[in-house]
């Protein structure tokens, strides 16, 4: 037992570190010998676990992707109004988003770089599949715009990235009062 926990630690330290070393320096400026230097381990160490570099990156991706997912659909239920679900999600987004910092950085600079695969990047995507549908939804019902998920996401979840950008510069924090009224921005851009 003990062994399978050092194993599991090792790993987790590899993500870890992948996950500070891209932040910092880029994907291409993050060679593994610097993986393995931060994480604390042997250079071969990290081929016990990840095939290369691409693998190592593509398995982050989707394990972020996955948190962020587990993060924004917390308490969201189908059953729910189009607008109460989207505001519950919107609101789980926006404080992943705002508060989860190195892990909303990564999965920004995945979404701009040519980095992770086309099948990881779908695959990854597949944990948004509550949000499509209740867009999907909002559309049946003629409560949300007939435009596709894309612009839906540009007008209500993108927009999170630049207000990160600027809390992270200490330039401007949302207030709780400011997330209320940019929630209502982001839900008046793509209702009916």
């Amino acid at each position: 037992m003990i062994k399978k926990e050092k194993i599991s630690d090792k790993r987790t330290a590899l993500l870890n570190a992948t996950l500070t070393l891209v932040n910092n320096h880029g994907f291409h400026n993050t060679p593994m010998s610097k993986i393995a230097k931060l994480a604390g381990v042997a250079p071969a160490t990290i081929y016990l676990y990840f095939e290369n570099k691409q693998d190592l990156v593509n398995k982050l991706y989707l394990e972020v992707k996955e948190d962020f997912s587990n993060c924004a659909f917390e308490g969201y239920s189908e059953d729910l109004s189009v607008k109460k679900g989207f505001e519950l999600i919107w609101f789980n987004i926006a404080n992943y988003k705002l508060s989860q910092i190195k892990e909303t950085n990564f999965l920004t600079q995945c979404d701009n770089s040519p980095m992770i695969e086309e099948e990881i990047r779908v695959e990854g995507l597949k944990h948004l599949q509550p949000l499509l549908n209740l867009w999907q939804r909002g559309k049946n019902e003629g409560i949300i715009k007939p435009l596709t998920d894309y612009v839906l996401y540009a007008f209500t979840i993108y927009p999170l990235s630049f207000l990160l950008g600027m809390q992270e510069r200490d330039i401007h924090t949302l207030s709780e009062t400011e997330k209320q009224e940019t929630f209502k921005a982001a839900w008046d851009a793509i209702r009916m």
